[in-house]
């Protein structure tokens, strides 16, 4: 018995999972936040007003690149679309309102497209066509 007591130790017995050389010392005080907040409520205010500066100034536009440059396009095109020079998400988004518009799909598989005169001009003579291959006919009609 004897024995296991001496194995007990102080520092096995504190409650601290931490050694004592890393704990923290006391808070410190209010006062010495008192300078250090007011010198950040400074630069708080000055950042506004800068944003706000910068918010009231005109915002630039990015300029349009890839897909959504306009580009001249084929008069196939030009007749569903109604535009000389269109981007091409554009174009792609007026082409799929003609076709919900004038009831193209087919009603088995709303996937295909069933074309009418203009888009058989349009899709080199094809009866039907599945949307995916929609975005790959259009390619010859944008000019480069």
């Amino acid at each position: 018995m004897a024995a296991s007591s001496s194995m007990l130790t102080a520092a096995s017995l504190s409650f601290s999972a931490l050694p004592a050389s890393r704990l923290r010392a006391a808070p410190p005080t209010s006062a010495s936040f008192a300078a250090p907040r007011r010198a950040a409520a400074a630069l708080v205010v000055v950042r506004a007003a800068k944003s706000t500066a910068a918010a009231e100034a005109a915002p630039k536009k990015k300029r349009a690149t890839g897909i959504t440059q306009p580009k001249p396009v084929s008069l196939a095109l030009q007749a569903i679309v109604g535009a000389p020079e269109i981007p091409r998400t554009e174009a792609l988004k007026r082409l799929w309102a003609y076709i919900k518009q004038h009831n193209l799909q087919d009603p088995a598989d709303k996937k295909v497209v069933v074309c009418d005169e203009k888009l058989k001009a349009l899709f080199a003579g094809r009866e039907r066509v599945g949307f995916l291959e929609i975005a790959k006919l259009l390619n010859p009609h944008f000019v480069k």
